[in-house]
């Protein structure tokens, strides 16, 4: 079965691949299609959890909901996460299949994962009308050309054709677009069918003769200049590089500021930090992201340690930068901290790992002694969906489990998060109630949940709330599918989307 198709790639990392496709993929839906995102290659400490079961890129995740569809691991058939050495976990068709070098994975692409790229593909088109795929990277890495699935390799081995976009906010956008082209094979030049200019501010006239100009040099059609969009910010980063670390002062003022005061450590090993999405967007939080060299400042209400692709690495660089000295005086004074998955870990009094070879050289160590629970890392990987309440409150969660690592203690006995899930130990909480872990991620997506999280953490660190707003003005869930049906009448607006129909169609014609 051949289906119409067509590929987005980019000039370069964070050109705006994931949110163009977004964008189309919403803007084809309202038209009518059946429409499904596929991205060959992904690499990102981000994941999802399919509903079909597996780890995905989160930014899958996104497109499936533009599409309105279920999200199925043969949208993102090959997942990299990043490791400690450049190692990397490879993830296909949603399961751990092995960790490998940089080198290693370069060499053995096509002829191990090219087959299942085809197979998950293949499968999302006995379920659609058409089929949007994203690149990752560059097809102009040719360095990387002859063993490459994710962009031109892929263009090339299902004949799809190709769109080229450029991000314009970086500069040198003609050069982006022009350059890429000439430094292609004729054959994968012949995959390109037209160009879009994406990020653009001010007047899109003042854009026109870069434009012909781009059209001349290329022999591309242009697909349309799409202006900027700000509320691109309400989606979540696909890596660290789209996170904006706060500058925060060593002292925050309670009393001068009603808002709830958040600070997140943002550690080099950081994973699934799109839990902090929906705190992000409260309009009741004030969210610190704090990178290393920075103190942990005073006057804070809640204390975040993240998920961790390589939770003793996290807690030895958590050492370095002397925070661990931070976060006891932080709890001796009555200071609340949520630890998440490799979070929860670290707040332990001790990390034994026998799975060296996937998150730490170190064989052992001691965590920091604010939960009396103790992690033993091991080969088996948990992945699943969980739903469930929170005891506290009774406000119904909903989240995903990815980690390695079994923990068991005396708080693990304090129960505050009941869930599906068959680990019993999925979350531990001190004798004060202040300091908790779980191995749940995505909690905050939980609109009642999560305000009555807000309200709790208030009460503890504040002492009141009749200062304080208790219910969010808008839900999270529902907040994004907003933002989508916009970025999808945006994309209509100026993009030309008849024409992006007529180059997948063509697919199916040659």
């Amino acid at each position: 079965m051949i289906l119409p198709a067509i590929m987005i790639q980019g000039t370069g990392s964070d050109v705006g691949k994931t949110f163009l496709v977004a964008g189309i993929c919403r803007a084809l839906t309202n038209r009518g299609f059946r429409v499904r995102p596929f991205k060959p290659q992904n690499m990102s400490n981000n994941a999802a959890v399919a509903d079909d079961g597996g780890e995905v890129g989160r930014a899958q995740a996104l497109q499936a909901m533009a599409c309105r569809c279920n999200l199925s691991f043969h949208m993102n058939p090959i997942l990299l996460k990043p490791e400690k050495n450049s190692q990397s976990q490879v993830i296909l068709q949603g399961k751990y299949l092995c960790t490998v070098g940089a080198g290693t994975y370069g060499s053995t692409a096509i002829s191990d994962c090219l087959p299942a790229v085809i197979d998950s593909f293949n499968h999302l088109e006995t379920e659609a009308d058409i089929i949007v795929v994203e690149g990752a990277g560059s097809p102009a890495e040719v360095n990387l050309r002859k063993n490459d699935i994710a962009n031109m390799g892929f263009a090339l081995a299902l004949d799809i054709p190709v769109v080229l976009a450029g991000d314009i906010d970086r500069g040198g956008v003609i050069a982006q677009i022009v350059g890429t082209c000439e430094v292609l094979s004729s054959e994968d030049r012949n995959q390109l069918k037209g160009f879009i200019i994406n990020k653009f501010r001010g007047d899109l006239s003042i854009f026109d003769d870069g434009k012909n100009t781009i059209c001349e040099r290329s022999n591309l059609k242009s697909l349309g200049v799409l202006p900027w969009f700000p509320q691109a910010r309400y989606f979540p980063a696909e890596d660290t590089m789209n996170m904006d670390s706060s500058m925060v002062p060593n002292y925050l003022d309670k009393s001068e500021n009603k808002k709830l005061q958040i600070v997140m450590l943002r550690c080099p090993s950081i994973a699934n930090f799109d839990d902090i999405d929906p705190l992000r967007l409260d309009s009741r939080v004030d969210l610190h992201i704090l990178s290393g060299g920075d103190p942990i400042p005073e006057g804070i209400d809640l204390l975040i340690l993240p998920g961790s692709k390589s939770t003793l690495d996290d807690l030895r660089y958590i050492r370095e930068q002397g925070w661990d000295i931070d976060i006891f005086a932080f709890a001796r004074r009555s200071g609340c901290i949520l630890g998440i998955c490799g979070g929860y870990q670290i707040l332990g009094r001790r990390i034994y790992n026998s799975d060296s070879s996937t998150d730490s050289s170190d064989v052992q160590s001691d965590g920091l002694f604010l939960l009396d629970v103790e992690t033993y890392m091991l080969p088996d990987k948990t992945v699943k969906k969980v739903e469930g309440k929170d005891v506290v409150s009774g406000t119904h969660i909903f989240g995903y489990e990815i980690h390695k690592g079994v923990t068991t203690g005396k708080d693990c006995q304090r129960v505050w998060l009941e869930t599906n899930s068959d680990d019993d130990a999925g979350c531990a909480l001190n004798e004060t109630g202040r300091i908790m872990g779980c191995y749940v991620h995505g909690l905050f997506a939980s609109d009642d949940f999560r305000n009555a999280f807000i309200d709790r953490i208030y009460r503890l660190a504040r002492g009141d709330i009749t200062t304080h707003t208790l219910l969010s003005n808008t839900g999270y869930l529902p907040t994004i599918d907003k933002t989508l049906d916009e970025l999808g009448r945006f994309v209509e607006q100026h993009l030309d989307i008849d024409n992006i129909i007529a180059i997948a169609e063509a697919r199916v014609v040659k």
